[in-house]
């Protein structure tokens, strides 16, 4: 499983997990008999209304050829980032380097297509996909993109709480701890885990910032503290042993 961290323009750390080979190219293979089931039905019903007229019939061809050659690029552009068989393996194109992706980093990902997918017959694409550090293809190096699922999984669960060392004479310092819920608290230790893990500035601004929050919810604005992740492993702490 690759991750990928995107540094919003609040400067705050977002991990996604990148979509996988498999996810990319059955979201391809997706769209692409959507797009064969589509076209069928409205030349089918098209040609017969044109059928009289050459000239119409030319035009019809050209309006199913532009359709064929711009799906993809209007699908994520107008859609966030997402086709049909995006949407359906729950995965999304966004920009590595934070913020909105544009329509010209969704023309140049298109662009690329024919020499990653439809030249090489996506040995381009698999290849890169399969070997880069961000899973990106020609197009996405261009474009500064890369493909995420929108649903990661949770590694967080209960037990990660419950597996922080036994506390039985340990003293609460905050009773209010125990107003937090299970998700608060999978939070918390998420936070203080990657600052372990990743100590830069980033990080350190998360860990400002939720326990700024944890203290509003609290109602402990006015009260004296330790720092940032001191009071957050105590608040941690005290959850675990007053809702045991």
């Amino acid at each position: 499983m690759k991750n990928i961290e995107i540094k919003t323009t609040q400067n705050v750390v977002l991990q996604y997990e990148l979509a996988d080979l498999r996810d990319r190219v059955i979201a391809f293979f997706i769209d692409l008999v959507c797009l064969v089931f589509g076209l069928s039905i409205i030349s089918t019903l098209g040609f017969s209304i044109v059928a009289s007229s050459e000239t119409a019939s030319v035009i019809f061809s050209v309006m199913l050829i532009c359709a064929f050659m711009f799906y993809s690029l209007a699908w994520e552009m107008l859609n966030h980032g997402q086709s049909v068989g995006k949407m359906a393996m729950r995965i999304q194109v966004i920009k590595t380097t934070g913020g909105q992706a544009t329509f010209s980093d969704y023309a140049a990902r298109w662009v690329f297509r024919m020499v990653d997918i439809y030249f090489s017959l996506g040995g381009i694409a698999s290849i890169l996909i399969a070997s880069s550090g961000k899973a990106q293809r020609i197009g996405d190096i261009v474009a500064n993109t890369a493909v995420v699922k929108k649903a990661p999984r949770m590694d967080l669960r209960l037990n990660d709480l419950l597996s922080i060392k036994s506390q039985e004479s340990y003293k609460p310092a905050y009773l209010q701890a125990k107003q937090l819920m299970e998700h608060d608290a999978l939070l918390i230790k998420s936070a203080l885990d990657r600052y372990s893990q990743f100590k830069n500035e980033a990080h350190r601004e998360v860990l400002e910032l939720l326990a700024r929050r944890v203290r509003l919810v609290l109602g402990m604005e006015n009260e004296s503290h330790s720092d940032d992740r001191t009071f957050l492993q105590t608040i941690l702490n005290d959850y675990v042993v007053l809702t045991r």
